[in-house]
């Protein structure tokens, strides 16, 4: 089974499980029992879902950079991506390049990009970030775009990635 489809298994049988109605005669709640906040119910499906999927902590982050950057291009009525592990390979080497200076540099001389790529700082120092917030920032160059012409105001050309 490859691991997006464990993944999947790993979060959706969860839920399927809350769906399976019980016997009236196994509820022992009074009528003034009162129903757990929303946010306890989520947490909960939550832990079983980690507690069923060992090892998917690892895959968090591609999954919630997929799922923002998907809801960017439906937006725009652009088709979502998949996750590539050769795409991710690649980021992590030029990544790796980078550490030394840290500078945010394309991995492409300007105008020969072969793919998109959206750089990010985070930085250490400051306030946790997670993956949505990096989509938000390169999202939020979208109304320096101009559909037709297929390009952006100088200095803000990371949003034409979106739409590749």
């Amino acid at each position: 089974m490859t691991r997006p489809l464990a993944l999947l298994l790993c979060f959706v049988l969860p839920l399927l499980l809350l769906t399976i109605p019980t016997p009236a005669a196994a509820h022992h709640s009074s009528p003034t029992a009162v129903a757990p906040p929303p946010y306890a119910r989520n947490a909960t499906v939550y832990e079983v879902s980690a507690s069923l999927c060992a090892g998917c902590d690892a895959w968090t982050d591609s999954l919630e950079f997929l799922y923002y950057h998907n809801l960017v291009r439906l937006a725009h009525w652009e088709l979502p991506l998949a996750w590539s592990p050769r795409l991710e390979s690649y980021a992590r080497w030029w990544a790796a390049q980078r550490r030394s200076d840290c500078a945010l540099r394309h991995s492409f001389p300007e105008g020969q990009f072969a793919l998109g790529e959206n750089i990010f700082w985070g930085g250490a120092g400051g306030p946790a970030w997670r993956p949505g917030d990096a989509v938000k920032d390169w999202a939020a160059e979208g109304v320096d775009y101009s559909y037709a012409a297929n390009a952006c105001n100088p200095g803000k050309d990371d949003f034409t990635f979106y739409g590749t």
